[in-house]
């Protein structure tokens, strides 16, 4: 696929990364920074055009004329929107992704981004995603990560497996016997960083990271099994009142109790006036006077999440130390990422990785859903629909252990209309199903599509 990547900054650039690698991809890279795009080209294969990525001319010598498709991802909401519309108007590409982060822009979305008017097919807004992923994890404490797929019917999710735990000590194959009303999937097992095959005969240990896979209705059962269930978070404090905190104030104020923190007076003031039950107040969320006023130990969370990486770090450092239950922390740095685990520091959310996941999503070939970019952009979850029949489909009427699935890869599960069965091996796929399937290594992701495509061939 010609694709044309329009700004090379973290997103812009995890994403060439993570598209490059795969094969049948051209890629080629705009921005007006040009030792960045000399840095990324040294690492990988692709073309880089130097200038402003809403001007025609600079999107002509980038291939526009013949692109599959445009992504706009600068840090600039009107550049990505006329990257599109000049893409629309000058050169008919087909598929046009922008990046935008205002909220005055995303509220008329739907009357906006029609070709009639601004030419744009998908729109990302990495603020609302970062809002959804924080929101799921509150909803399920203890969680690391929450991925919901077929419109929230089924979840992947990931905990930590900690000492007391049901399952731990115990092989995969007595789960049944603990949960027998419910069934579900280990997906994955990841001990000391590196991916283990999970089997009837694997172990749980203490520490070990498992990515399981169940109806979203059974995701606390399960999770029981693996860790003592928390109780549910009530007192929430959130610093940082920009878009991704006052969206949050917004979403969870109506059952909890929420505090926000935001450094500037007069945006706390409109806050205070805009939110109906969050308590909102001015001060710097790293000073320990002030958290220690508020009885921080008395919150069950702690998130940061204002626009600077190493103030969240302190702030939720310092949280912790003075008894806050968990810290949640926004990081747009990805090596900061791997700094944080390991610290007191419960959970790492990264708009870059929920940016890519919904990129990825649209990138994608053939009929899928939902992608999700996991650890690091190592592996990925991907969803995505059976097409076709016995004769023209290689997954169509066959189990699950007919199927030649990819090293690494694991169907986790089959959400077929409104029913979800989690695969087993004599699961047997039927045309329209919405197969989950987990990848320890995304270097796979092209053969799982081919796997899906159907074979014109057989139609002859």
């Amino acid at each position: 696929m010609k694709i044309i990547i329009i700004g090379a900054g973290q997103v812009g650039g995890s994403l060439a990364e993570s598209l490059v690698s795969e094969k049948g991809n051209d890629i080629t890279l705009i921005d007006t920074d040009s030792e960045t795009l000399r840095e990324l080209q040294d690492k990988m294969d692709l073309r880089v055009v130097i200038g402003h990525g809403a001007h025609p001319d600079v999107l002509k010598q980038a291939g526009a004329e013949d692109a599959e498709l445009v992504v706009a991802v600068t840090n600039d909401d009107t550049t990505n929107m006329i990257a599109c519309q000049i893409c629309y108007s000058l050169f008919n590409t087909a598929n046009k992704i922008a990046r935008i982060r205002s909220s005055n822009i995303l509220k008329y979305q739907k009357e906006l981004f029609q070709n009639k008017n601004i030419p744009v097919d998908h729109v990302i807004a990495p603020e609302q995603l970062v809002t959804r992923d924080i929101a799921r994890l509150i909803d399920y404490p203890g969680a690391l990560q929450v991925l919901e797929f077929a419109d929230g019917k089924v979840s992947l999710v990931a905990v930590k497996a900690y000492y007391g735990g049901l399952l731990v000590g115990h092989a995969l194959s007595t789960l049944r016997e603990h949960i027998p009303n419910i069934d579900t999937r280990v997906a994955a097992i990841y001990r000391n960083g590196k991916p283990i095959r999970p089997l009837g005969t694997t172990v749980i240990e203490a520490d070990d990271e498992v990515f399981f896979i169940a109806a979203s209705i059974h995701i606390r059962a399960v999770m029981n099994e693996l860790q003592k269930l928390e109780a549910p978070y009530k007192k929430i404090m959130i610093a940082g009142g920009g878009n991704i905190g006052s969206g949050l104030a917004r979403l969870l104020e109506k059952n909890h109790q929420v505090k926000l923190i935001e450094h500037s007076a007069k945006r706390a003031a409109y806050l205070a006036s805009e939110l109906n039950h969050t308590l909102v107040f001015t001060g710097d969320s790293s000073d320990q006077e002030l958290l220690t006023e508020e009885h921080i130990d008395q919150f069950d969370v702690f998130i940061a999440v204002t626009n600077d990486d190493e103030a969240n770090i302190m702030s939720s450092l310092l949280a912790k130390r003075l008894g806050v239950r968990k810290a949640m922390v926004l990081i747009q740095r990805s090596a900061y990422i791997d700094l944080v685990h390991g610290s007191n520091i419960d959970i790492a959310v990264s708009p870059q990785h929920a940016t890519i996941s919904a990129l990825l999503t649209h990138v994608r070939r053939g009929n899928i859903d939902n992608v999700y970019s996991l650890r690091g952009g190592a592996a990925e979850a991907i969803e995505i629909v059976a097409k076709g029949d016995e004769s023209s489909s290689k997954v169509v009427g066959k189990t699950i252990q007919e199927i030649k699935l990819p090293p690494g890869t694991t169907i986790g599960a089959i959400v077929r209309g409104d029913e979800v069965l989690i695969a087993h091996s004599n699961t047997k796929i039927q045309a329209e199903d919405h197969v989950v399937l987990f990848l320890v290594s995304k270097k796979y992701i092209n053969d799982v599509e081919a796997l899906f495509q159907l074979d014109a061939l057989r139609f002859f």
